[in-house]
This record gives structure tokens, sequence and C-alpha cells, in this order.
């Protein structure tokens, strides 16, 4: 598991240099990803599909900045999941692993239809890295917290990070 996704992330690194940004953005989703799913005890499988989901979760926004000199989340969702389907397939993931992160690289702007364990901790996680990269006013935060999340591990690293009551 450990080789494959770190096949992964060397392979994105390499993908969105020279965007120093977007590789610290990238490794910051992935910790807190791993830390959530660790957390929460999942299986190994699901372990290995959130970490590999964490680490290409934007590879839709070189795309889209090409092609609609946007990087808007609708436009992240269409253009990564083949991205993310040719990478993880390149590099060696199950044919159920590929679907499955696509369908996340695919969706993980889309709020209302989370259906699993590991998409939750994806939306977590990379909200946990928008709020304080974006520097989010603490009002709206705690409306995030009352509408996105839904793991005990993510509310604790939520209200830790940002000081908030339980």
């Amino acid at each position: 598991m450990m080789e494959k996704l770190t096949r992964l992330f060397q392979e994105m690194v390499a993908y969105d240099s020279p965007v120093t940004k977007r590789i610290a953005h990238t490794l910051k989703v992935h910790n807190w990803a791993r830390m959530i799913a660790l957390r929460e005890g999942v299986d190994e499988q699901t372990q290995l599909i959130i970490e590999a989901a964490a680490l290409v979760h934007d590879i839709g926004i070189k795309a889209s900045l090409a092609k609609y000199n946007s990087s808007e989340g609708p436009l992240q969702e269409k253009e990564g999941m083949p991205l993310a389907t040719e990478l993880l397939t390149r590099s060696g993931f199950d044919d159920e692993v590929v679907q499955r992160v696509a369908f996340l690289v695919g969706h993980h702007h889309t709020y209302n239809q989370i259906d699993g364990i590991d998409y939750q901790i994806l939306i977590e996680s990379d909200f946990l890295v928008n709020l304080e990269e974006k520097n989010i006013p603490l009002d709206s935060i705690e409306n995030v917290k009352s509408t996105i999340f839904k793991t005990p591990s993510g509310l604790l690293f939520l209200n830790q990070l940002f000081g908030l009551n339980d």
C-alpha cells in the first residue's frame, strides 16, 4: 500500500510542479485524511482509497484552468475524473480502487450525495485545509461544522484547529 501511495505522491508533485501552493494543499489534505481515517478505524482498502483520493483530489485544476480559465469546483470534478483514472491505472492500482477514487475526485465539491466514509473523510479533510488557507470567518466555520462534518475525528480536529466548542 505504501509503495503505491508513495509513487502516486511523486506523480502528483511532478504533475503540479512548480505550483508549490497546490502541492502544499495536497499534502495537507492527505495528512488530515490519513489521520481521520486512522482514528476512525477504517479497513485497509478504505484507507488506501481515502489516501489515494486525497492525493489526487485536485488533479482537475490544471486542466480546468487551461480549458475554461477557471478552477471552479464543478469544472475540477469534470476534468479530474479521467485524469485520476489514467494516473491511478498507470500507477498500478486495482480497478475497484481506481473507480472509487475517480468517483470521489469527480464529486469532491458535491456535498449532498455523500455515500460512504471515504467520501465523508475526503470532504472533511479538504474543508479543514480550505478553511485555514482561505481564512474563513469563525461564524462560517461554525456553519460548515453543523452542515458538513460528521465523523468524530473530523469534528475533533475542526474544533481543535479553530478553537471551537464541542
